[in-house]
């Protein structure tokens, strides 16, 4: 069915990465959240970290939009359907506002930008630069005809006067309006480390750099300028088939055992924190009940009927991983018997024997046999493909996969003899360079990241296996 979506919206970006977009974002949000509006966040692009800031500071979940790996309609659909209720929906875009995965910046956050008719507010790094920063906005603003900058933020000014001139030189050249000018300093930025941001639920302390920032944009941007902005995005055509949001995921002592839905585990504390809500959605939507296990503190699992182990930063937490030593082999016995498991990136370094981090050798599940090694550079970085080449439990062979991968980990001391590889990498690393998606009994685990909107069927067959395994275990309960 289509529905006519009139909903104020603009999207945040830069001429490059670095530019200091993510927390002028997160600040944004933050500070319109506080004065009462309602803010739907969206991310640009596949990353998990920044969309668990801005869900923390908005009160609403945040969702990826992503070109590479969604169609345009599935794109509008999700900006439409999470976009009811809120009185203004911010996009955050990734790296430079043109930068895709081609020389024509398919995948870009230009490319959101006209999927979603979204007016571009561009925020530009000031420091070192004076006139020149029209120059700048001006090739932005007239590079691609399709796309409406609309204002300019300015980051990382140094003080007055250096504030005059840049607003002077682009009320004259540019003929558009400065929404606001950032301060340089580093209180204004939220702490990173080796994959970006710290992930919002790790560190609590982390968030009183948040409040700075949410207090820095209340007194630095012009919030009313900038909502009068996103009010002037056109009202969008699209037909809403995403699936509807998933209620709150139980804890193991709110689970009755009295539900005919399979029961998949959802390992969900602050080691793992890389999942989509789509793909919890979509998995409840196929029929599965879900309960969240923390693997630091829950000494055992319920009666779950498959496992999903997203990704995340077992090696921050490896210490407290390996201290929970029955849970770990609760899981080992259960994969042992068969249990349906379905591990990316973290959770595959969380399925193998150890975990070896700043010169420190932890003890992991052991259920896969290698080890895993961090280092300091990434081992792979960007998007990814790959194509089902052999049997396995939750994709048919032949099948072609779109997702992404980001790790500085690697597979080392691989025993080849008791697993295989279902994936050949056509894009990517993956786990050697070639190919990725370790297969052992009913474990599937890859540094793959997949989206359930890029990759519909998923969803459907992990909750088959877990229906299947519950069956059989029903069976010989009789």
């Amino acid at each position: 069915m289509q529905k006519l979506q009139n909903v104020p919206r603009i999207l945040i970006a830069a001429p490059q990465g670095r530019s200091g977009k993510t927390t002028i974002t997160v600040g944004l949000v933050a500070a319109l959240t506080a004065r009462g509006v309602k803010v739907q966040p969206f991310k640009k692009g596949p990353d998990f970290i920044d969309p668990s800031w801005l869900t923390r500071v908005a009160g609403r979940t945040c969702r990826n939009l992503d070109a590479y790996l969604m169609d345009k309609e599935k794109i509008k659909a999700s900006f439409a359907t999470h976009s009811r209720g809120a009185h203004i929906s911010i996009v955050e875009g990734a790296m430079g506002l043109f930068d895709g995965v081609d020389v024509e910046g398919s995948g870009s956050a230009a490319e959101i930008a006209k999927i979603i008719q979204a007016p571009v507010i561009l925020v530009v790094n000031c420091t070192r630069m004076t006139r020149s920063v029209a120059a700048m906005v001006n090739g932005y603003k007239h590079f691609d005809p399709g796309i409406n900058v609309a204002g300019v933020i300015l980051n990382n000014v140094a003080r007055s006067r250096h504030e005059n001139m840049l607003r002077a030189s682009i009320e004259k050249y540019c003929d558009l309006p400065v929404l606001g000018a950032m301060p340089k300093g580093k209180q204004y930025t939220i702490p990173d480390r080796h994959l970006g941001l710290v992930p919002a639920g790790e560190d609590q302390l982390l968030h009183q750099a948040v409040e700075r920032v949410a207090e820095a944009a209340e007194k630095y941007l012009d919030l009313d300028k900038i909502m009068a902005v996103a009010a002037q995005a056109p009202a969008l055509d699209v037909e809403t088939t995403v699936p509807a949001a998933l209620p709150a995921v139980k804890r193991p002592h709110e689970i009755t055992g009295s539900s005919q839905r399979p029961l998949i585990g959802v390992l969900m504390d602050r080691s793992f924190t890389f999942y989509y809500p789509e793909n919890l959605e979509a998995l409840y939507g196929c029929g599965a009940e879900l309960v969240a296990i923390d693997a630091i503190n829950d000494a055992s699992l319920p009666g779950v009927d498959a496992l999903f182990i997203g990704g995340g930063f077992p090696e921050v937490m490896a210490g407290e991983l390996e201290k929970n030593a029955s849970l770990r082999s609760e899981i080992k016995r259960r994969i042992e018997q068969g249990l349906p498991v379905y591990a990316e990136c973290g959770g595959l370094m969380y399925l193998g024997r150890t975990i070896n981090w700043q010169d420190k050798v932890y003890q992991m599940v052991g259920a896969l046999p290698f080890d895993v090694e961090l280092t300091q550079k990434p081992q792979g970085h960007g998007y990814m493909e790959v194509e089902v080449h052999r049997e396995n439990p939750f994709f048919p062979v032949g099948s072609k996969i779109k997702g992404h991968e980001f790790h500085h980990s690697k597979v080392i001391n691989l025993d080849k003899s008791k697993v295989y590889f279902a994936y050949r990498v056509k894009r990517g690393w993956g786990i050697d360079g070639c190919r990725d998606g370790l297969v052992y009994k009913n474990v599937m685990a890859s540094y793959n990241h997949l989206h359930a909107l890029a990759v519909p069927g998923w969803a459907e067959n992990l909750v088959q296996r877990a229906g299947e395994y519950k069956m059989k275990n029903a069976k010989c309960a009789l």
